[in-house]
């Protein structure tokens, strides 16, 4: 077989044969992992519902969204409604948080789950136990849902006050728009608006996570 002249055309032409070849492979990858792909996540976010509302005989509705939350309207083997589960999101130290909570019809939490972070791993690994016994039962519309740091009724995870409060925003904005059915950025909550901590007020982190 003739070897290729070594010049810019014939190299462009075998980069373009090489990535036309690349992204037919990668497009049926795709095709065949995607559907398993999605069947885990909601696998995963049924199992997490249950978890959240502390019971496997539920009904789960579709999910509706207003703005950028997610919710599900919760209901027991009865029919009877217990309450609500929501997707919320807030900006961690690493990144993005998610988190699935559980609230009871009275809005109540009743359990959650940390569905994605970018938080240190060492604390990353024990992001199911972070607030468990801290948190449960608590109402965000009645308890002053922010770290003891900032005046709040909840202990930061220990050197991690950055993830604590975009772990309790998150919850509390959840609650603000989907249960108490205000947005938390207009301040109108059941309870008073909880002042933000300031730049200034948080100064540099006691540990860097």
């Amino acid at each position: 077989m003739k070897k290729l002249k070594s010049s810019l055309t014939n190299m462009l032409v075998v980069l373009t044969v090489i990535t036309i070849v690349a992204a037919g492979v990668l497009a049926s990858v795709n095709a065949v992992t995607a559907p398993q792909i999605e069947k885990i996540n909601a696998e995963n976010l049924a199992a997490g519902i249950k978890a959240v509302m502390g019971s496997d005989d539920i009904q789960v509705s579709e999910p509706w969204e207003v703005d950028a939350f997610t919710a599900y309207d919760i209901k027991d083997a009865q029919g009877q409604e217990l309450g609500k589960a929501v997707v919320t999101t807030e900006n961690g130290f690493g990144g993005p948080l998610k988190v699935l909570v559980g609230f009871s019809t009275e809005g109540n939490i009743l359990g959650y789950t940390v569905l994605e972070h970018a938080e240190t791993p060492g604390l990353g690994a024990k992001a199911g136990e972070w607030f468990q016994d801290k948190i449960l039962g608590m109402n965000p519309g009645k308890n002053n849902f922010t770290v003891s740091k900032d005046g709040g009724e909840v202990d930061a995870i220990t050197a991690s006050t950055i993830t604590s409060r975009a772990f309790l925003r998150a919850i509390q904005n959840a609650y603000d728009k989907i249960i108490a059915g205000q947005d938390a950025t207009s301040g109108a909550t059941q309870q008073a608006k909880k002042a933000e901590p300031s730049a200034a007020d948080m100064g540099t982190p006691e540990v860097i996570e």
